[in-house]
């Protein structure tokens, strides 16, 4: 699942004529389980290591720092770290350890398969980590989606049948078991967080893929302040178990 954070913030109150549109603070899209998994992962880790720091013996406490150092700066960058930023302009997609900002004129298509993509007009393709594809999400949304058209049914079936406000009223309570609307027609086919987001994004890209503001180049940044540490952590620890 993905959680979508709306971040409104005021437009300034007075701005010069002519000068440009007021900045939004970006949409962002995240992983709450992931969010959640990565906070109790770092307190495990947190727990045992610096309990091995301060009782453990011989190497053991180096072995110990080794690991977490080693562990800590992974698990940030698979649980923590990983965010989708969305704005009119552009797109920037953090992932465990790149950063990629690609303007809207610059995306090509978003995809969603086993993993959700994004992929710039050179046909390169990136991995949104911040919205992972849930299965089961998908075929829960399925399930509830058919609920909602048979209950649907069923109230045209017995409006067809029935009449004056009795009809009515039993498809105003159909409607309100089964997420329907007015009549007991569906509100709205049913979808995965994950797959919401996506649609979102797709209409946004469609939006504003040709607007002047959403042009420019595809850029990748490496997140050296998340690998270097977990680089200096193995070699540590390599080390140690080496001379060991």
């Amino acid at each position: 699942m993905t959680t979508p954070e709306h971040q409104p913030n005021d437009p300034e109150p007075t701005r010069p004529p002519g000068s440009a549109a007021p900045r939004y603070q970006d949409r962002v899209y995240r992983s709450p389980a992931a969010l959640v998994g990565g906070v109790l992962l770092l307190a495990l880790i947190g727990w045992l290591g610096i309990d091995a720091v301060v009782t453990g013996e011989g190497r053991t406490p180096w072995l110990a720092l080794a690991t977490m150092l080693l562990l800590v700066p992974l698990v940030v960058a698979y649980t923590l770290r990983p965010a989708v930023y969305v704005n009119d302009e552009r797109l920037r997609v953090r992932n465990p350890f790149r950063v990629i900002e690609l303007p809207w004129g610059q995306v090509a298509s978003l995809r969603s398969g086993f993993s959700n993509e994004v992929f710039d007009e050179s046909g390169t393709k990136y991995q949104l980590w911040a919205l992972p594809v849930s299965l089961r999400a998908r075929n829960k949304a399925v399930r509830a989606e058919t609920r909602a058209a048979a209950q649907a049914a069923r109230a045209a079936g017995s409006g067809s049948e029935g009449s004056g406000s009795g009809a009515g009223s039993g498809a105003r309570a159909s409607a309100g078991r089964g997420g329907l609307g007015p009549g007991g027609v569906p509100s709205g086919p049913k979808r995965a967080e994950s797959d919401r987001a996506m649609d979102e994004m797709r209409e946004m890209h469609e939006l504003r893929q040709s607007e002047e503001a959403a042009q420019g180049e595809v850029t990748v940044r490496w997140a050296y302040e998340i690998a270097g540490p977990a680089v200096v952590g193995a070699v540590l620890l390599a080390v140690l178990l080496g001379v060991g």
